[in-house]
């Protein structure tokens, strides 16, 4: 694998587990992608390769999600001086699921994965135009949101 397809890998496989919040079934969803991408010989020589890789990802996703069973919690409690660092998490990851799933998708692909906007306009199907007006959107709520609850 290339040094680009290693890099892609390693988003690929933040993309999975940013859908199904699992270690373990990210790394089967990210190791599926890649079987199903290298075996489209096909498609790869002529098509947009990213995107591809996204397309596959997106719809192993979705599909693992209508095989979830409800699983156990098995966390420990975290220590006393962390509480700052969780209650900051809790926010945040509060905040953002207030913004609609095509926002955070966007977020998660702009900022996480550091893609460009051309590269997300093909993977979502939308205009760049759009990107970025539903990015700066999604930020803007974000800020409002943060603000509202004393986080600067």
């Amino acid at each position: 694998m290339s040094v680009d397809m290693q890099e892609q890998y390693d988003k690929i496989y933040r993309y999975c587990y940013y859908k199904v919040r699992n270690s373990v079934l990210a790394e089967d969803l990210t190791q599926e992608t890649f079987l199903k991408y290298f075996a489209q010989k096909a498609y790869i020589d002529r098509g947009k390769r990213l995107a591809y890789l996204y397309v596959i990802a997106r719809n192993l996703c979705v599909d693992s999600f209508r095989k979830i069973q409800p699983e156990l919690l098995t966390e420990d409690i975290p220590h006393a001086d962390c509480y700052e660092q969780i209650e900051l998490n809790y926010t945040l990851c509060h905040a953002i699921k207030t913004l609609p799933e095509q926002e955070r998708e966007l977020l998660l692909l702009r900022y996480v994965n550091e893609l460009s906007v051309g590269e997300i306009s093909s993977i979502m199907g939308i205009s760049r135009f759009a990107i970025y007006r539903k990015t700066g959107s999604a930020i803007d709520a974000l800020k409002k949101l943060l603000e509202k609850e004393d986080f600067q």
